[in-house]
């Protein structure tokens, strides 16, 4: 009966979602499905919804939190909608819309006031902040969409404040404006994070698409919810909470869903604080699972990563302190209440690594005995520096080796270092 069938010449596969035959039989050869003998209606439609909202290749082309990230996203993304639509009319209500007395000047002035300053706010906030986007994507993903919720509630609130409608509006535009630099560079960072084989443009793309279509569902709803909520300021609000709540809810299942397995300052401080205690290193996802999503004001000393030299020594004698024990590419010291780290050119990935152990090793031990320390000369600071120098040496090594097993990647970081490289000379004595 199997020859009958023909003989298998070949086989084929798209990814993991289709796998097809050859079979050559009386001189013919034949393209047939893998474990079926025709493509179902079914299975053609998926697979046609696949084709135009999944990034080729899927899900062999990206990270094994996509999906679930994808989902939490487009339930925050449709909430959002709903929130934004309502916000819209409250906007357009204190502009002036459907009132007689109001003119177009003066909806256009106002209207004109909060974009120029959401614009100035969005080239401040860039200015200030960017470099902090790549290395702690998921606090301020999660930041600018707590930050947009608060700014569509002001807009709501702006009609019945009339002498401060214009304040109002133009401080949520700045709010938005800064959410539109934190949102859109977090998701360029999660993007990388997701495409496994350099395709960042199609997931970018198809994430656009995404969100497209979320938002035309949530077109179609906001049609039917308008006429509801017109003239009735309690409905209005009591669904504007309702939709921020499943909002903040899936950005927080959204950004808790991304497992990323390079170091950060969070997860490499979690990772080497584990390995301190017990000599166990941390899974990718078991330190994403206690990395903090939450903006943390907790008193700390700060880590400041590529500063200048003057930052870390201010005399030959300090030079030397730093140099002592030290025959690695970088400097670490204490200055004005921060850790600092003067990085050489030479320095490579691993270094930086070591680097930025030592400092969070160091900032912890200070943040523990800042009160001692206040009543102690530099020189104990030196001596705790000498410390960390002497502790990386013995386990540094077997700790680089132990977290590549584990499956963190080691190439490259997402440590926030400053561009500042040092060359200097070693110590003479």
């Amino acid at each position: 009966m199997e020859k009958d069938r023909g003989v298998v010449l070949a086989t084929e596969r798209y990814g993991s979602a289709e796998s097809w035959k050859y079979v050559g039989k009386d001189g013919v050869m034949e393209r047939r499905r893998d474990g079926t003998e025709g493509l179902s209606r079914g299975n053609s439609i998926i697979g046609v919804f696949k084709s135009v909202f999944l990034p080729q290749g899927y899900p062999e082309s990206v990270s094994n939190d996509y999906l679930q990230y994808q989902f939490w996203d487009t339930v925050q993304a449709f909430s959002s909608s709903l929130s934004g639509t309502l916000a819209t009319q409250a906007s357009l209500k204190g502009v002036g819309v459907g009132n007689q007395e109001a003119t177009v000047a003066a909806a256009t002035i106002t209207w004109l006031l909060r974009d120029g300053t959401g614009m100035l706010g969005r080239i401040l906030f860039a200015w200030r902040k960017g470099t902090k986007l790549d290395s702690e994507a998921k606090k301020w993903r999660l930041f600018a969409d707590v930050l947009n919720d608060i700014a569509m509630f002001m807009e709501i609130l702006a009609p019945y404040s009339p002498a401060f409608f214009t304040l109002i509006v133009c401080t949520a535009g700045i709010f938005k404006s800064i959410v539109g630099v934190a949102g859109g560079a977090t998701r360029a960072a999660l993007t990388v994070h997701q495409a496994r084989r350099d395709n960042m443009a199609d997931i970018s793309a198809k994430d656009g698409s995404q969100e497209t279509l979320v938002n035309l569902a949530g077109l179609l709803i906001s049609l039917i919810l308008i006429p509801l909520v017109t003239d009735n300021p309690i409905l209005t609000l009591s669904l504007f909470f309702l939709f921020t709540a499943l909002h903040l809810f899936a950005n927080y299942k959204a950004v808790r869903s991304v497992i990323m397995e390079t170091f950060n300052e969070a997860r490499l401080s979690i990772v080497l604080q584990q390995y301190l205690r017990d000599k166990r290193i941390l899974s990718p996802p078991e330190a994403n699972l206690r990395e903090p999503v939450f903006m943390e004001f907790r008193k700390t000393v700060p880590i400041k990563l590529g500063v200048r030299l003057q930052d870390v020594v201010q005399s030959p004698e300090e030079l030397n302190l730093a140099l002592k024990n030290n025959n690695m590419p970088f400097l670490l010291g204490v200055r004005n209440g921060c850790v600092c780290v003067c990085l050489g050119p030479e320095a490579s990935v691993h270094d930086e690594i070591r680097a930025m152990c030592q400092a969070v090793w160091l900032s912890r031990m200070l943040t523990s005995t800042s009160r001692e320390l206040r009543k102690k000369q530099q020189q104990s600071q030196w001596e705790m520096v000498h410390d960390t120098h002497t502790l990386m040496d013995k386990i540094f090594n077997a700790f680089l080796k132990d977290v590549e097993a584990a499956g963190w990647d080691m190439k490259r970081t997402l440590l926030d270092w400053d561009e500042w490289r040092v060359e200097w000379k070693t110590k003479s004595n």
